[in-house]
């Protein structure tokens, strides 16, 4: 049956990607203290990425709930995920919101980010299929928080916004490279052990 696109949770979908290029006008804001974006401008720019961020469980629930989940959701949803955190990353790193030698931290992130897509397409093609990990989700949740944070930027809640998105800058790191290692060690051993059920040689 030929599948309608303009279903709610792919609509949404779209309304998350649409905050991609919003984004990339936070740079262009000055007159805080430090020359660049101010209190105000940074606030309004965290609460575009957290309500976008957010919307990726709407849309989830929703296609789930009324059964609308199609194959361009399923292309769209973690597309949309990974430009909208990837950008938001490479717009903290310009303005000097994430430190210069943090730079290779957000390398790490990102890299991985395409790491891991390449080899699910990959798996997906050799008929494995590599569902999303509890150490996935636990990394994607700290880096959508440090990047929420580090927007904001300033004292919030009476505490250091900046500081509080480098730890959880720091620990989406740490957790970046754990899962993406745990996901090339399943692709690794589920072709060993499909080599092994049809007796072929599972090395290279």
């Amino acid at each position: 049956m030929r599948e309608r696109f303009w279903n709610l949770p792919n609509s949404i979908t779209l309304l998350r990607a649409a905050v991609v290029p919003v984004l990339l006008f936070f740079p262009l804001f000055h007159g805080g203290p430090e020359g660049g974006p101010s209190e105000f401008v940074s606030t309004l720019f965290a609460w575009f990425f957290i309500v976008a961020a957010l919307s990726d469980l709407l849309d989830g629930w929703l296609a789930r709930r009324d059964q609308m989940v199609t194959q361009l959701g399923k292309l769209l949803d973690p597309l949309a995920d990974k430009l909208l955190a990837s950008t938001a990353l490479i717009v903290l790193l310009a303005i000097g919101r994430i430190e210069v030698a943090a730079t290779w931290m957000v390398v790490v992130i990102i890299g991985r980010e395409l790491a891991v897509t390449g080899l699910r397409g990959l798996a997906s093609a050799g008929g494995q299929v590599m569902a999303a990990s509890k150490l996935g989700k636990a990394k994607a949740l700290t880096t959508n928080i440090a990047i929420g944070a580090l927007l904001f930027h300033f004292e919030t809640i009476g505490a250091n916004a900046h500081d509080v998105g480098m730890v959880f800058l720091v620990l989406a790191t740490a957790l970046t490279l754990v899962s993406g290692y745990r996901y090339f060690a399943e692709y690794f051993r589920g072709l060993a052990r499909a080599a092994r059920e049809s007796g072929e040689d599972p090395r290279p």
